[in-house]
């Protein structure tokens, strides 16, 4: 009775996906315990959010692949409706309008669209798959183009850039041209030579962006200032050296030279305190997440599911990537957390949630086989 109980509740799950995710999380445990100064309240609050993480993954990864696809297009509108809300009602707090106050909390809906841009791109690609054409790349470009610029609009431009990301996955996988994806390249680094050259970044985008931007290119020009966070990132990585300090030694953590070391930063944390060997380890497992998302991407039995779990796991390299570039120096800061490894219960949970899709998609495969 209790064996039938505990193999119909993990039945769903990958054990890969698992494993690999519970991996990172003891290495965020501890670096976390690090960048906190020892407060076990911050590693109680990780576990409750893993806890939650964790239950809504199994909902999911239980969750039939043909619920999700009729749920797409219902989040999707869902979504962006909730984005206009934002932009005509919500709660402003530091220059950027992105919450919307719904009377026992505050949600971020832009946070929402993570899931629903991708879910209703591959549903999209799905339907007409039959008959699939230019002009059904041009739709979904217009339907990615409309919440992106909403959360563009906030300005949230760390997130929009992501969800584009997303989004742009499920068209490549959908079949987007080379050619047309080498054109899209040469005409993004025409642009960028343009607005540098001319000095018209401040006609994009906000002035505080553009100094990200500035600040990337050379972070001397304001130590103290807007290139503290890269100078002193850079610092603590390079201080690990081969082996790292060890476990709380890392000296720019504790003297409270790392900004936000519990959260956007806390790969300075982890690369002082276990350099480069450690670095390669956390590298290597996230190497495994994604291959294991690729793998399933590849076996899905549909285009839905092919589509959908290749942008969610490409979705998790970027944010991976972005993180440990801004941190490095290589990329301008824009508040991307380390998935998994960052202190914080939203980016957990939408990660999960991927994670938990994946598991649907990979689940189809074998009863479509069976």
């Amino acid at each position: 009775m209790i064996k039938d109980f505990l193999r119909r509740f993990t039945r769903p799950i990958d054990p890969w996906l698992l494993l690999f995710t519970f991996l990172v999380f003891l290495l965020s445990c501890i670096v976390l315990y690090s960048a906190s100064n020892q407060d076990m309240d911050k590693i109680s609050d990780k576990f409750t959010f893993l806890g939650v993480a964790l239950c809504v993954m199994w909902v999911l990864a239980s969750m039939p692949l043909q619920v999700l696809m009729r749920l797409a297009l219902p989040m999707y509108v869902i979504g962006v409706l909730l984005l206009i809300a934002v932009a005509l009602v919500g709660s402003s707090s530091h220059g950027a309008k992105r919450w919307l106050n719904i009377g026992v909390t505050k949600i971020q809906p832009s946070e929402l669209m993570k899931l629903a841009l991708p879910l209703m791109l591959a549903w999209y690609f799905h339907h007409f798959e039959a008959t699939l054409n230019w002009k059904h790349f041009i739709v979904a470009a217009i339907l990615m183009v409309i919440p992106v610029g909403l959360i563009m609009k906030q300005p949230d431009l760390g997130t929009s850039l992501l969800i584009a990301a997303a989004g742009f996955y499920v068209l490549f996988f959908a079949g987007l041209s080379w050619k047309l994806i080498g054109l899209m390249v040469m005409a993004g680094g025409g642009l960028a030579y343009v607005v540098t050259h001319w000095n018209l970044c401040i006609h994009i985008l906000r002035e505080y962006q553009c100094q990200r931007v500035a600040t990337m290119l050379d972070p001397m020009q304001d130590p103290l200032g807007a290139g503290y966070h890269i100078i002193q990132g850079t610092i603590a990585i390079g201080s690990g050296g081969l082996l790292g300090k060890g476990w709380l030694n890392g000296t720019q953590t504790h003297l409270d030279f790392i900004p936000e070391r519990t959260t956007d930063f806390i790969f300075a944390v982890f690369g002082e305190e276990f350099g480069l060997a450690g670095n390669v380890v956390l590298v290597l497992l996230y190497l495994m997440l994604i291959i294991r998302g690729l793998t399933i991407a590849n076996n899905a039995a549909t285009l839905f599911g092919r589509l959908l779990a290749g942008a969610l796991t490409l979705t998790f390299f970027t944010y991976a990537f972005v993180n440990m570039g801004m941190v490095s120096g290589i990329l301008p800061v824009v508040g991307v957390p380390l998935p998994l490894v960052s202190y914080g219960g939203t980016s957990m949970v939408s990660l999960m949630a991927a994670f938990g899709i994946l598991m649907s998609v990979g689940k189809d495969r074998k009863l479509m086989k069976a």
